[in-house]
């Protein structure tokens, strides 16, 4: 019995963190604050930008899922129609050094660049810092975060989990969804969603 209660207590302490973690953003409440640099070398803090809608976009280039949405040029149009209407988006990669999609600043630049990529700035997270804070378990994921600093959007970032181009085509994208339908004053039809692609390469 004894051996019984102290198993539980261990498996108890164990996943407590777990749970805390997976309970760490919910929609409808503050969005964790944060601080990072970008690829420019820029620092990009939440707080700068409240007043506005802001966007994560969890980015791994060597994820079949992830490319789907830039070969295609889904992923950069989303970005230009939206960045276009005030909104600031913030493509994040925490892949750590030595696992896939682990990138230099200089090279995500190159990325960018080759891919007409626009996001606002990309956020490099090598330390796995913003994607822990935020539960980031994907490539892609998506938060939608309101004027007000709430997060008003959580998950995938439409309803096709596969990693085949031609199903884009049709796609009920949830992020456009969420934005258009809070900028209109109407409430989200799915403010939750399951996101899905390749885990994130976290150094732990």
């Amino acid at each position: 019995m004894a051996f019984r209660r102290l198993l539980s207590v261990i498996l108890a302490a164990t996943l407590l963190p777990l749970i805390a973690s997976s309970q760490a953003v919910r929609v409808g409440e503050p969005a964790p604050a944060f601080t990072a640099t970008d690829s420019r070398g820029q620092m990009q803090s939440l707080s700068q930008y409240h007043g506005k809608y802001v966007v994560l976009e969890w980015h791994n280039q060597g994820c079949p899922f992830t490319r789907k949405h830039y070969v295609s040029g889904n992923m950069q149009n989303l970005q230009k129609e939206w960045t276009a209407k005030g909104v600031v988006w913030f493509t994040v990669i925490s892949s750590a050094p030595g696992q896939q999609g682990y990138i230099t600043p200089t090279d995500e630049n190159a990325y960018l660049e080759k891919m007409h990529a626009a996001p606002s700035a990309v956020l490099m997270d090598a330390e796995g810092k913003l994607g822990h804070l935020y539960n980031a378990k994907t490539t892609p994921q998506m938060f939608v975060i309101n004027p007000e600093g709430n997060v008003i959007y959580a998950g995938a970032i439409d309803d096709r989990p596969t990693p085949d181009v031609d199903d884009i085509r049709g796609a009920d994208n949830f992020v456009s969804d969420a934005l258009t339908a809070a900028m209109a004053g109407k409430p989200i039809a799915k403010p939750f969603t399951r996101s899905y692609g390749c885990s994130v390469k976290y150094r732990d």
